[in-house]
């Protein structure tokens, strides 16, 4: 085994690369489940928010395009799931479920004339006199600006949740439902909302995956990680902060098989592709174990339909 070869600022920055996605998915479907929503259909919004992204760079040539199209595309996706389990009343769990199935076999439609394309280079932040200092240039100040709005958007929404009237709203709906409407709250409008964020939220974690990361399509490119983000939140007892430290474990396990690879372990490269799977595994294991704590830190009425007459 080489350890030579490896480079810590240049694993460190690829860890945040391959988390970024999945902070995005993450935070937006802890907003979600914070309004008592379970949607189970994160990897079919990344997916379509992937295609959307990629379509959108290769016709337009604008990577600002590609990213509002990518968060309308997840919006979109959550919208129908709104509509069928806060409208029509149909199963979170089923619908969820339906909703990636329906949304990968969708991408593979919409994606598949662009299949061998690549995507123009996305655009790097520079900061004068920062982004030029040895090692803490390359760590902190040499990112593209999707690293940095995940960061912005993991403490925007830990405020909001924490400080505000509309994260109080948005908490008091998803503890108890009834009571939130007693007083007044449209609980419809609140958690409809919340989806259409959540969305939003993982149509861009998934352009991240085709314009930034990858810059090409690749049929099913998000591989699990809307599971892996649903992991994530409960990982995280539903706190932000904690959303993205977890994002970035799971992005160091990630990078951690690939180089374990490089430097020529001897574990079969099938193996070591198993590892974030796994570790995904052994997280719900964990919380598995210790499920009266899990349930009392999860909102109150998660799952759960809320019906207007009662």
């Amino acid at each position: 085994m080489d350890f030579s070869i490896l480079n810590p600022v240049s694993i460190t920055i690829a860890v945040v690369v391959v988390s970024t996605p999945l902070v995005f998915a993450a935070i937006g479907e802890l907003v979600v489940e914070k309004s008592g929503v379970l949607n189970l259909g994160v990897e079919g919004m990344m997916i379509i928010g992937a295609v959307c992204a990629f379509v959108t760079i290769i016709e337009t040539d604008s990577h600002f395009l590609a990213i509002i199209f990518a968060m309308l595309g997840g919006a979109f996706m959550a919208t129908m799931f709104g509509i069928l389990t806060l409208v029509l009343m149909s199963n979170q769990v089923a619908t969820g479920l339906a909703l990636t199935l329906f949304g990968l076999g969708l991408s593979t439609l919409i994606g598949q004339k662009y299949s061998g394309m690549s995507a123009p280079d996305f655009p790097h932040l520079f900061f004068p006199g920062l982004s030029d200092l040895p090692v803490v240039g390359r760590l902190l100040f040499s990112h593209d600006y999707m690293v940095y709005l995940s960061i912005v958007l993991v403490i925007a929404v830990s405020w909001i949740l924490r400080s505000t009237r509309t994260g109080l709203v948005l908490r008091a709906v998803g503890e108890n439902h009834d009571a939130a409407f007693t007083i007044g709250f449209s609980v419809l409008r609140v958690r409809m909302l919340a989806l259409m964020f959540g969305g939003a939220c993982a149509g861009l974690g998934g352009a991240y995956l085709s314009i930034v990361q990858t810059l090409i399509w690749v049929e099913g490119m998000t591989s699990g990680r809307g599971w892996i983000a649903l992991a994530i939140v409960v990982f995280a007892s539903w706190r932000p902060v904690r959303c993205m430290l977890g994002a970035y474990l799971f992005g160091g396990i990630v990078i951690f098989q690939l180089n374990a690879q490089v430097i020529g372990i001897g574990v079969q490269a099938q193996y070591l592709s198993m590892l974030p799977y796994l570790g995904t595994v052994a997280v719900l294991v964990a919380i598995s174990a210790s499920k009266r704590k899990s349930k009392q830190q999860a909102p109150a009425c998660l799952g759960k339909t809320f019906f207007a007459s009662s």
